[in-house]
């Protein structure tokens, strides 16, 4: 693996940021030598980052795969949509509220969602 010439190391440092103006071939030469190799991933039809509160959906995203020594990692572009997740609620949770409370399945299941879940907190919502 040869290494880069500090005559591209030069022309690399006058680029502005984003390398703007690069040759895409002399780009993908330079990233060879430094043993990077990239493959676009074909025909992905939906890309979902899921965090806690909410699924970040890309749909027709292209993907990239971006394979370095010790590393590999995923480039992702396309319009994203964030969209709040929904917290299911278990039915032992529902019957467990309305067994505590009285009320009906229906209730307790409404008092769980305004709740986020937590069961104390819907047992004393329907208690009140």
């Amino acid at each position: 693996m040869g290494a880069i010439s500090k005559l591209q190391v030069k022309k690399m440092a006058k680029k502005p940021a984003g390398m703007r103006g690069v040759n895409p071939r002399a780009m993908n030469q330079m990233m060879k030598q430094m043993g990077i190799d990239t493959k676009e991933i074909e025909n992905v039809e939906q890309v979902i980052i899921r965090t806690p509160d909410t699924d970040i959906i890309f749909d027709d995203a292209s993907v990239t795969k971006v394979a370095a020594p010790g590393m590999l990692t995923y480039q992702i572009v396309g319009n994203p949509r964030e969209v709040p997740r929904e917290t299911p609620i278990p039915d032992d949770d529902v019957a467990l509220v309305a067994e505590q409370t009285g009320k009906t399945p229906d209730e307790a299941k409404a008092a769980l969602e305004s709740s986020g879940g937590d069961l104390a907190e819907a047992i004393i919502k329907l208690s009140q």
